[in-house]
């Protein structure tokens, strides 16, 4: 396989050409301009900063068209690079899947049809698609009742067998099984809402009309596959404490504490135990809403017969459109289902290891030297995944000669704007400075990890590409010191003699973030 030239090559052979055309050195080469020496010491200053005191560093920029090095701090060091992984799958899956790529949701049935009876089994077959809402299993349903089928005397079979049976990551924290952003991923699955979050549920709570009794609680979507627990207590008056656990190995949600009547309702985003499940329980609802009767049993986890007849189909939105809800509000089932399913596409196999196998070889191709990082999911959730700055630098440089480039770059989060999807995780970050609606970057966060990786247009009009990645951290937040370096680089100037200074720039406040999570101004985090 041809490996494609990366920045630190491209630094080379642009070093090569111009000497070969002056016949000597360029000045620049030998002996950094006034400019970068501010930048350097800038930067330094901001690493100085007294939160990463005992922490690890890794900071690397460079020029995006020449390739060349401006500043490298610890650029080879392996580092936890939490949701900056996802650079990595959302330029493979577009490289390996296309933008144009879909997944596809279809029922079929194996048994033979006289008028309304189908004497046999009900299929739905899942195809991997994160952004299946209630709504979609509700026109899917449609589509069956207006085929005719009104009675079917086998089993409704849930077939997620696109995919393998494993259902969390490698090295994902236990205590983080219930939260939206580890969800279980399934081929098979239902998204709560447009944020499409798949294989959660939203419950609700709101205060009853009454002291003493029981809060109200609902679930998005309805369903009966999930059990609410509910301890807690409408009060007089007082703060709201609720509290949302599901209990492990299980679907049964346990709410706990207080809401006092007329306070304002409270919601939580919950994973689902066995995403297939839901899928299938949320469907046969709908088929029973359209006037279709399923006598048999929900059986999971088979696969569809070959000469199955198809009977009703559901198509996702493009790869490219999905980019945006992914990278933008950085989903990690999203990140994970495109790494299941470019291992299907490539090699046959729905698994992790498949799917990495087949984004590593594409990495390598662009420049990254593989031989340096390990990645074990697509989202960054592992604290087993270590990439270094560097290598994020190669890609992000490498990327930018793909056809599907502005598509993705357009993708990214930008700093500073208040679009949710657009700004996304940079939304609030970098406001009224010169990094705002400049900087498209990935953001990345887990308990003492930190991280940011993209590109910023200099004061010069150059694009440069850049990583900041931050390990072991023991203050709550290191964002702002990612923002001074991101405006630092916007407001960089060499040609005339710069602007860049010699001390850290103010940059606003950045938002907390909690561990696994990333801020999406909807869920109940803190941002």
């Amino acid at each position: 396989m041809h490996r494609r030239l990366f920045p630190r090559t491209l630094a080379l052979v642009a070093l090569v050409a111009t000497v070969a055309a002056a016949g000597a050195l360029p000045a620049t080469a030998e002996s950094p301009t006034p400019a970068a020496t501010r930048l350097h010491a800038t930067i330094d200053a901001i690493l100085a900063d007294a939160r990463l005191e005992g922490a690890q560093a890794g900071v690397v920029v460079a020029d995006a068209a020449t390739g060349r090095t401006l500043y490298d701090r610890n650029g080879d060091r392996r580092l936890v690079p939490a949701s900056n992984t996802k650079l990595l799958t959302s330029t493979a899956a577009l490289a390996l899947l296309g933008p144009g790529h879909r997944f596809t949701t279809d029922t079929l049935t194996d048994g033979r049809r006289r008028a309304g009876l189908v004497s046999g089994n009900l299929y739905l077959r899942g195809g991997g698609d994160p952004t299946m809402l209630a709504a979609d299993y509700d026109a899917l349903a449609a589509q069956v009742a207006a085929d005719g089928v009104r009675m079917v005397t086998g089993s409704l079979v849930a077939d997620d067998t696109r995919y393998d049976s494993t259902r969390l990551g490698p090295e994902w924290a236990w205590d983080d099984e219930s939260y939206y952003y580890a969800a279980q991923v399934s081929a098979l699955t239902v998204a709560p809402d447009a944020d499409y979050d798949a294989g959660n549920v939203i419950v609700r709570a709101a205060p009853a009309g009454t002291v003493g009794a029981k809060p109200v609680v609902t679930m998005t979507p309805p369903n009966g596959y999930l059990r609410i627990d509910n301890r807690a207590e409408t009060t007089a008056d007082g703060e709201t404490t609720l509290s949302f656990e599901r209990t492990h190995g299980g679907n049964t949600i346990v709410v706990t504490g207080r809401i006092a009547v007329g306070a304002e309702p409270t919601s939580d985003w919950m994973t689902v135990w066995e995403p297939t499940g839901y899928a299938a329980a949320v469907f046969r609802d709908a088929l029973r809403r359209h006037g279709v009767r399923v006598l048999g049993p929900t059986v999971l986890g088979r696969a569809t017969p070959a000469d199955a007849t198809p009977v009703a189909r559901h198509d996702s939105m493009p790869l490219a459109e999905l980019l945006v809800p992914f990278l933008k509000l950085s989903n990690n089932g999203h990140a994970e289902v495109l790494t299941k399913e470019i291992g299907r596409v490539i090699s046959g196999s729905g698994s992790w290891p498949a799917g990495l196998t087949a984004i590593s070889e594409y990495v390598a191709d662009a420049g990254v030297d593989t031989g340096t990082l390990r990645q074990l999911d697509g989202s960054g959730l592992s604290r087993r995944n270590l990439i270094p700055a560097d290598e994020f630098v190669a890609l992000l440089a490498a990327v930018r000669r793909e056809p599907w480039f502005d598509t993705w770059y357009a993708a990214l989060p930008i700093a500073g704007n208040a679009e949710r999807l657009v700004g996304g995780t940079l939304r609030s970050r970098m406001r009224g400075t010169a990094a705002a609606n400049n900087v498209h970057a990935k953001t990345g966060s887990l308990t003492g990890v930190s991280g940011l990786s993209g590109y910023v247009t200099d004061a010069d009009g150059r694009m440069l590409v850049f990583s900041v990645v931050f390990n072991n951290h023991l203050t709550s937040s290191v964002k702002e010191l990612e923002d001074q370096i991101a405006i630092a680089l916007a407001s960089y100037r060499e040609r005339d003699g710069g602007t860049a200074r010699a001390t850290p720039p103010v940059a606003p406040e950045s938002p907390r973030t909690p561990e696994g999570g990333e801020c999406s101004w909807v869920k109940p985090i803190v941002c």
